[in-house]
């Protein structure tokens, strides 16, 4: 399915040494470098018993992975090869029993929240220590594709299934977690589960009047798919600052950048030949923000009632939506984006003017990396709103900023990890900024933060020609391997 070329590296990790070698390095431990290598990754002074990972390479299983991905796409309402899974419904309750199978199978202590954010934890040696996370979400949008989420999901289990195969133990623990409803599809609310852990108290407040399109609450729901039970109080998912010392997430890019870079060096001389670039790693994650905005107007009969009589509310929506694009384009960003997600009309027939105009100005949100640009951009939205309605004589009976996040930066020391990393297995990266937003940008108001992004076809995402190459997937938890492996020893 891919048009794209992919590098293929099979290196061990640095720290993989052959038993054969330690008997010399014994003997000049306290100044040898490697040794001090060694040290750091194994948690053990080299003059004990050789920790059992060091005599293995790192083995990612990519057949497998990429067998267990085919096999969550089929708990979908839309047939293949489109993903269609939505928070609660049956489909997501029989992925969410296939992800928490699988982490038993790797060892891992299973335990879920009352929003159904699912946790597998590998205990480390110094289990007082906090944890370093990782993981992703697993809902899609209608007819999305199989790669979106899954991969940070899948990928992270699998991470810890190739450390164990390693004999690698770790010193702080390592706990994946599958978020719940990244995506807003149901309820309106973006990054909930996220949101919820970080400490969200108005949400959590807000959740308990939450309906969906089809007037199910949020609490209704959340118990048909086994969660909330007897509670109304959510604040019991709420975790502290600090209670974990690291958060990876990996992720595909959801955009065409690493792919079109990767082309871009194949088609150098073999004089300049460089790696293919395979990761990219994130430095910060964009600034979200939702809007939802209503114009309420008058109808009328479609070809009974005369232009200059009309107060269309339909056209309104059109009007502010050509204005979207010209705020968003003279930002002065390029980094700065706006998508109409969402345009009803009321009352939607053919021959009658519409009297109520509902759009969201979300989906993928206005967002930049500078917050106070990005706000300059929702003014200048909420302005031509105003004007729009006056000059066309209609009410503005809606203009809510849903939510307004502010950009986050990823922690120095997890880039240094990530980089270190990637060049340890001979992968080409590049520091990239997140355009989306992902669950990490909630995660950073518990704990430090980095992403993982690998390339993925075109850019394409939230579509059914999504698509990742099985050696780009296994590139990509190679290094949260080995990031992980730093991250816990620290």
């Amino acid at each position: 399915m891919s048009l794209r070329f992919s590098c293929s590296h099979s290196l061990p990790l640095v720290f993989l040494f052959f038993l054969g070698s330690i008997p010399s390095i014994l003997t000049q431990h306290n100044e040898d470098p490697i040794t001090k290598t060694m040290q750091d990754f194994s948690g053990y002074p080299v003059d004990e018993p050789p920790h059992p990972f060091m005599s293995n390479f790192l083995s990612v299983d990519a057949q497998t992975l990429q067998k267990q991905i085919d096999e969550l796409s089929t708990f979908s309402d839309t047939p293949a090869p489109s993903v269609t899974r939505i928070l609660y419904t049956e489909k997501d309750v029989l992925a969410r029993m296939y992800i928490k199978n699988l982490m038993r199978l790797a060892g891992l202590s299973v335990r879920e929240d009352a929003v159904g954010n699912i946790f597998g934890r590998w205990d480390g040696y110094e289990p007082e220590l906090t944890a370093v996370a990782t993981g992703s979400h697993i809902d899609a949008i209608p007819y999305s594709g199989k790669y979106d989420g899954v991969v940070g999901v899948l990928g992270a289990i699998e991470a810890i299934n190739a450390l164990k195969r390693s004999g690698f133990k770790p010193k702080r623990s390592l706990e994946i977690i599958l978020f719940t409803s990244e995506e807003p599809t149901r309820f309106g609310i973006s990054c909930l589960g996220s949101r919820l852990l970080a400490g969200g108290v108005a949400l959590a407040k807000v959740l308990k009047t939450t309906i969906d399109g089809q007037n199910i609450s949020f609490l209704d729901a959340a118990r048909s798919a086994g969660y909330a039970k007897d509670e109304d109080d959510l604040s019991s998912v709420f975790l502290k600052k600090g209670s974990y010392s690291a958060f990876v997430e990996l992720h595909i890019e959801q955009g065409p950048i690493l792919e079109e870079e990767d082309i871009s060096l194949l088609n150098v001389t073999a004089a300049s030949f460089s790696p293919c670039v395979s990761i990219g790693i994130v430095t910060a994650i964009a600034a979200p923000a939702s809007i939802k905005v209503d114009f309420e107007g008058n109808d009328g009969h479609a070809g009974a009632v005369l232009m200059p009589n009309r107060n269309d509310a339909g056209l309104a929506a059109a009007e502010l939506a050509l204005a979207v694009e010209k705020h968003v384009l003279e930002s002065g960003s390029i980094d700065t984006v706006g998508t109409i997600g969402i345009l009803e009309l009321h009352p939607g027939a053919i021959n009658s003017i519409p009297s109520k105009s509902h759009l969201e100005i979300g989906m993928y949100h206005t967002r930049d990396i500078d917050e106070k640009r990005r706000n300059v951009v929702i003014e200048k939205i909420h302005q031509s709103a105003i004007a729009i309605a006056r000059k066309r004589k209609l009410t503005l009976s809606e203009f809510k900023i849903v939510n307004q996040d502010p950009p986050v930066l990823s922690e120095k020391s997890i880039i240094e990890a990530m980089e270190a990393a990637s060049k340890e297995l001979n992968l080409a990266q590049k520091f990239m900024i997140s355009r989306a937003y992902h669950d990490s940008l909630f995660m950073a108001r518990i704990s430090p933060i980095g992403m993982i992004f690998i390339p993925c076809y075109k850019g394409y995402s939230h579509k059914p020609e999504e698509y990742a190459s099985t050696q780009d997937i296994a590139n990509g938890v190679k290094v949260l391997v080995l990031t992980l492996a730093k991250l816990s020893l620290q």
